[in-house]
């Protein structure tokens, strides 16, 4: 059988540019296909267990996968010696890389202690099933911080609202909800407030009765109140509502004082008129008495 020699001219280059663009193609897909690995290489530290808020970072509860270089997380470890001993202060699920918003700094202690920034305070405030709002004040939530009393100087008690949108850090010894967000029925609730704000509530929790008001937690907007008091809600003028003052005993009198006649100044001792000289003169039987006074001596 003979072939045509265009046609087989023909086949042999079609065959060769089909060989050369194979190996191309081949080069490139090779290229990329280690480009990819090496960025698969990329350790990351991740939790190969659940760690609650709290916990402790140990070396038995995290270790290194790879990840691709774009995918690596913002924040994320590289070195397992960089995450222990740091406490958890947000949960991270088994396999959720660890990253520095999770943690606290080394060091800063376990329990409620890290989930407080700098600059605030944790206090605590005893509670019942009304004031807790029936269980549902669960950790991460945020409330709103009422008080009823009587100020100074009123007879009619009133409610104010003293604080708000204030983040709840634990209900009793629970510093996190569960999975099924169930009530958490507890005498405490511990919430985080400025050094400003625990004297307040410190003073309301001594001076009146307190009652937490549950808000949203995506709603932040302060919302400027003037109270309530009683005349409020009975649709009476402040002057109405207080009672008129009771009576004053009357003050026994005092008594009288005394009045002490002052003592009349004694009289001066009048003078006695002084006693005229007497001659006495005897003629015979006549007897005669002549006076003479000092004037007439004096003369």
């Amino acid at each position: 059988m003979r072939f045509d020699r265009r046609f087989v001219m023909v086949m042999s280059v079609s065959l060769a540019w089909a060989l050369v663009v194979s190996g191309v193609f081949y080069k490139l897909a090779g290229g990329a296909g280690g480009r990819g690995r090496a960025a698969a290489q990329k350790q990351v530290v991740v939790a190969i267990r659940a760690l609650d808020v709290g916990r402790t970072v140990d070396r038995d509860s995290v270790a290194l996968r790879g990840v691709p270089e774009n995918l690596f997380p913002p924040g994320a470890f590289s070195r397992v010696e960089d995450t222990l001993d740091r406490p958890v202060i947000s949960a991270i699920q088994a396999g959720e890389p660890v990253v520095e918003s999770r943690v606290a700094i080394k060091g800063s202690g376990v329990g409620l202690g890290p989930l407080i920034p700098p600059g605030m305070r944790a206090i605590s405030v005893r509670v019942n099933d009304v004031v807790g709002v029936a269980g549902f004040v669960l950790p991460g939530m945020r409330v709103d911080v009422l008080v009823t009393g009587k100020p100074p100087n009123r007879n009619d008690a009133e409610t104010q609202t003293v604080l708000q949108n204030i983040p709840v850090l634990s209900a009793g010894q629970s510093i996190q909800t569960d999975g099924k967000s169930q009530p958490i029925v507890t005498p405490v609730v511990t919430l985080l407030v400025s050094p400003a704000e625990a004297e307040a509530l410190t003073l309301a929790n001594i001076e009146g009765r307190i009652q937490l008001v549950l808000r949203n937690s995506t709603d932040r907007v302060t919302v400027a109140t003037r109270g309530r008091g009683l005349h409020d809600l009975y649709g009476l003028h402040p002057t109405e509502a207080e009672p008129p003052p009771k009576p004053r005993r009357a003050a026994a009198p005092s008594p009288a004082p005394i009045a002490v006649a002052a003592a009349a100044p004694a009289a001066p001792p009048v003078a006695r008129a002084a006693e005229p000289e007497q001659m006495i003169m005897i003629r015979g039987t006549v007897k005669k008495v002549e006076v003479f006074s000092r004037e007439q001596e004096a003369k």
